[in-house]
C-alpha cells in the first residue's frame, strides 16, 4: 500500500513563493492498495492535480478511472476540489463519494455535490457529467470493505461530524484524522457536569485510540502551535504537540504532520516543527516524524 500527498494546507489554498517546498493546495491524499484499489482521502484543491495525474495515466493506457473518495467532513477546504475532478466528465470513469450523514440537513453524503453544483455557485450540473457517480453514506463505526482494503471509521472531535479513517490492506495500515482537536472539559472539578463529561470524553478518546492503534502511518491535523492554540480553542484543530502525544499513545510507527496553517511559509513551518520536536527530545523512541509536503509518497 502506498499513499501520496496532493494537498497539505487548511482553510484556503496558499500558493506562492513562501510555500513552494511544502505546497499550497488544501487536503487531498491518494492511497493505492497492492490490488490496485484507488482511495482518495478528502477532496480539497489537491484533488485537481491528482485528477491531471490520473488522466495522464489513462492516456498512457492505464484504463478507465475507478476512484473512491472518502470525505472526512464537508467544510470547504476538504471538498472544494470536487467540481474540478476531471474524471467526473469522462465517460467510462466511476467515482464513488463516501462520507457521513449530515445531522443538520438530515441528508447523506450526496448533499456535498448537491450544494456545490447549484447553479448560483457553479456553472456545470451533475447532469452534464459523463462518469458513473455513486454515493455511499457511511455509518459511524461500521467497517467497509473495498477491493482488497478494509476501511474503518471513527468520530473525531470537530465542530461538524468528522470521520477519521483507518485503511488496512495486506497487513499494513494508515490512519487519517481529518480535522481533530484534543478533547477539553470546560467544567472544573466539582462542577455538576464535570464527571459526566469526563466519562464521555474518556469513552470517545478510547474509541479513537483503538481505531489508530499500531498503525504504520498516522496522518494528523497539526494546524496550531501550542502558543497559538489558546486563542483558537474550539475551532476544531490540533497542535504538533497533541499529534506527537497521539502517535506515541497509539504506538504508531510513523507520524505525518499535515493541515498546515496557510499563513505559515516554508521556513516558518520548519521552525515550529523543529520547536515541537525539541520538546519531545528523548521521548520519541523509534517513532518517525515528518512534515507532509505535496508530492511526498510513502510505501508501507
Amino acid at each position: 500500500m502506498t499513499f501520496r500527498f496532493w494537498g497539505v494546507r487548511r482553510s484556503i489554498p496558499s500558493p506562492g513563493p513562501r510555500t513552494v517546498r511544502y505546497g499550497g493546495n488544501t487536503t487531498c491524499i491518494e492511497v493505492r492498495t497492492g490490488g490496485g484499489t484507488l482511495i482518495v482521502l478528502d477532496a480539497g484543491t489537491g484533488l485537481y492535480p491528482l485528477a491531471q495525474d490520473l488522466m495522464a495515466r489513462r492516456a498512457l493506457g492505464g484504463g478507465d478511472i475507478d476512484a473512491n473518495i472518502f470525505i472526512t467532513h464537508s467544510h470547504w477546504d476538504h471538498i472544494h476540489g470536487l467540481p474540478f475532478f476531471t474524471p467526473l466528465f469522462v465517460k467510462g470513469s466511476r467515482v464513488c463519494l463516501h462520507g457521513a450523514h449530515d445531522p443538520v440537513r438530515g441528508k447523506g453524503i450526496e448533499h456535498v455535490m448537491g450544494v456545490q453544483l447549484q447553479n448560483s455557485y457553479f456553472p456545470v450540473g451533475e447532469e452534464c457529467m459523463d462518469a458513473t457517480i455513486d454515493y455511499r453514506t457511511l455509518r459511524i463505526g461500521e467497517p467497509h470493505q473495498l477491493g482488497d482494503a478494509r476501511i474503518d471509521n471513527v468520530l473525531m472531535n470537530h465542530p461538524v461530524t468528522n470521520l477519521g479513517y483507518r485503511i488496512s490492506c495486506a497487513g499494513k495500515s494508515l490512519f487519517f484524522t481529518g480535522d481533530h482537536e484534543p478533547f477539553h472539559n470546560p467544567h472544573p472539578a466539582g462542577h455538576p457536569e464535570h464527571e459526566a463529561l469526563a466519562r464521555e470524553i474518556a469513552r470517545r478518546q478510547h474509541e479513537i485510540d483503538a481505531a489508530m492503534a499500531g498503525v504504520d502511518a498516522l496522518i494528523a491535523d497539526c494546524t496550531n502551535t501550542v502558543q497559538e492554540y489558546p486563542t483558537r480553542q474550539g475551532w476544531g484543530h490540533g497542535t504538533f504537540d497533541a499529534a506527537l502525544e497521539m502517535a506515541l499513545r497509539a504506538g504508531a510507527k510513523a507520524l505525518y504532520c499535515t493541515h498546515h496553517e496557510p499563513a505559515r511559509g516554508d521556513d516558518e513551518l520548519e521552525a515550529v516543527f523543529a520547536d515541537a520536536l525539541a520538546r519531545f527530545e528523548g521521548r520519541l523512541g523509534d517513532l518517525r516524524v515528518a512534515l507532509a509536503y505535496e508530492g511526498m509518497q510513502v510505501a508501507l
